[in-house]
């Protein structure tokens, strides 16, 4: 009796590890078809961006086309889009918009949190977090007609630089007050204060570096929108030459007639920099993203 009740329980065993590698082997499956539909247009995106195009046309599978490798749509791409100009205006908004919304979060949330009696820090704190769930496209004309209409500010970089951080300054106070409030004792200030240090110089000394994840993460999701970004900055922006690379990119789409090649290589152009940065600063994104969310 007791060796057929371990031959039983040997089986179940056996079909339990069977079980769990199939669900093991499934998960990997499902997670590897995910990764190449993802990877898939960029791949497309990164070989089609050296093809000329009657390779693209004829062979958009292929590595490389009939007629070789190719840089020729990148330096054509370069020069039609005024490459140069358009990288300095995204990377001037971009940094600038990342910077102040770090900074102007950072400080935000440290007041909400030290302050919670305060009815100002709640009613800050509660309308911040429910201006998330307003689209921007709700935003879009009203804004347009202000601030073009009546006050006449816009086509102007920083104008669309303080929106940027006005449109992102939400979610970035909501991760820093979590990040804050789980993460930095409050033991740690009043040491600081005790040896003579200031409101000011406590929270940039002792509170600031200690969110470095956060800081990180917030400047990767931003800078990713804002680099990006095509509908806002279209908007604000009419002047040539203060056009972003996103809006820079549509003077390849002709009306009867687009050259992909060119496409291919200034979309090629216009990821390289924020996935350099997304590369540089990956390592902080998860600490980052959880930061807030376990209390300690």
């Amino acid at each position: 009796m007791a060796t057929q009740t371990v031959r039983d329980n040997s089986q179940e065993n056996r079909k339990a590890v069977i079980r769990q590698r199939l669900a093991h082997g499934g998960m990997i499956t499902a997670l590897s078809l995910l990764l190449l539909a993802f990877i898939w247009p960029f791949f497309l995106v990164l070989t089609n961006a050296f093809k000329s195009m009657s390779d693209i046309t004829g062979e958009p599978l292929s590595i490389i086309g009939s007629h070789g490798f190719s840089l020729k749509n990148f330096t054509s791409a370069m020069k039609k889009m005024h490459f140069w100009r358009v990288f300095g205006n995204s990377a001037v908004i971009t940094v600038s918009a990342t910077v102040l919304t770090i900074l102007v979060s950072a400080m935000a949330a440290y007041v909400i949190v030290r302050n919670p009696k305060w009815t100002a820090s709640k009613l800050a704190f509660s309308a911040m977090v429910a201006s998330m769930v307003i689209p921007f496209q709700v935003l879009m004309v009203p804004l347009v007609s202000v601030y073009g209409g009546y006050l006449g500010v816009l086509n102007s970089r920083i104008t669309l630089i303080l929106m940027h951080v006005g449109f992102s300054v939400s979610l970035a106070v909501f991760m820093f007050h979590g990040a804050i409030k789980t993460n930095v004792p409050v033991e740690l200030e009043e040491a600081a204060e005790i040896d003579g240090a200031g409101k000011w110089r406590t929270f940039w000394t002792v509170v600031f570096p200690l969110l470095k994840p956060t800081a990180a993460t917030v400047a990767i999701i931003d800078a990713m929108a804002f680099w990006n970004d095509y509908l806002l900055p279209s908007l604000v922006l009419t002047n040539k030459k203060l056009y972003t690379i996103p809006i820079a990119t549509q003077v390849f789409y002709g009306t009867y007639s687009t050259d992909i090649g060119l496409v291919m290589a200034a979309l090629l152009l216009a990821m390289l920099p924020i996935l350099i940065l997304y590369l540089a600063l990956q390592r902080f994104i998860v600490a980052g993203v959880t930061a807030g969310a376990v209390k300690g």
